[in-house]
């Protein structure tokens, strides 16, 4: 069954969502480019929180070499065009996989000139927890700058750090989230309530953290899923991020 773009974003109009954050080059995996994308999800008055850059070949951020520089050049041009498109904040990973070069000042350095570029821009940057702890902390120690938080994963957490997170030390800092589930065999990207994550648990830390912005889905419209319309997928993905608005406002 091939669900284009335009079914799926016409869905998450109708479900009841107002906002939506998209991924930067959708254009390697749909159809649609992203500028394409942006066009229709203005025209529906969809709005964007923020964009998910591509992480594809993220590790060569940490080694020396143009391969890294060249990343780095192409991140400042990512920056700029969601400027353009009044996209004020993007995701950035700081690893892929499960194996990286471990984190130093030839990356910190690198990400110092995207964080400036941002900051320029005023584009926020939040870097989002992966498969390898370190990376995050490593970041946000040695850089200071009011413009630079982190995207909290909650599947991320739950399969690869098996829910092991110093919430307190990124207190303030926590600018997005992407909410999902899974059962610990892999990212499964459930919908919450669906695995074994301890939702009350991590809206209780999420809040505790001082994270007050968009409670962000990070839906995936496959597997069990394809018994469901698109729109009822959505229907229900909504219905589940309000149930977490609740809870977090109770708490």
């Amino acid at each position: 069954m091939i669900i284009s773009d335009i079914e799926i974003l016409d869905s998450i109009k109708e479900s009841g969502f107002r906002n939506i954050f998209i991924h930067w080059e959708s254009n390697e995996y749909n159809e649609h480019n992203w500028a394409e994308q942006i066009e229709y999800i203005n025209k529906i008055g969809l709005n964007i929180v923020f964009a998910h850059l591509s992480y594809k070949g993220i590790n060569s951020i940490w080694e020396e070499g143009t391969t890294g520089d060249s990343l780095v050049e192409k991140y400042m041009k990512d920056i700029s065009d969601c400027k353009k498109h009044n996209i004020s904040m993007v995701v950035m990973h700081l690893t892929s996989g499960k194996d990286a070069p471990m984190y130093n000042e030839i990356g910190l350095n690198r990400l110092h000139k995207i964080i400036n570029h941002a900051k320029e821009q005023n584009v926020k940057v939040a870097f989002e927890n992966t498969k390898i702890k370190g990376y995050l902390e490593y970041v946000i120690d040695n850089i200071k700058d009011e413009n630079v938080g982190i995207c909290y994963d909650s599947g991320h957490c739950h399969v690869h750090f098996n829910d092991e997170f110093d919430f307190g030390k990124f207190k303030d800092r926590i600018f997005a989230v992407h909410l999902h589930d899974n059962d610990k065999t892999d990212d499964l990207h459930l919908l919450p309530f669906d695995g074994t994550i301890d939702w009350e648990e991590t809206v209780r830390n999420l809040k505790q953290a001082n994270f007050n912005r968009h409670i962000t889905l990070e839906s995936v419209y496959r597997y069990e899923y394809l018994n469901l319309t698109p729109l009822e997928f959505y229907k229900k993905s909504y219905e589940i991020a309000n149930k977490l608005a609740k809870m977090y406002k109770k708490l």
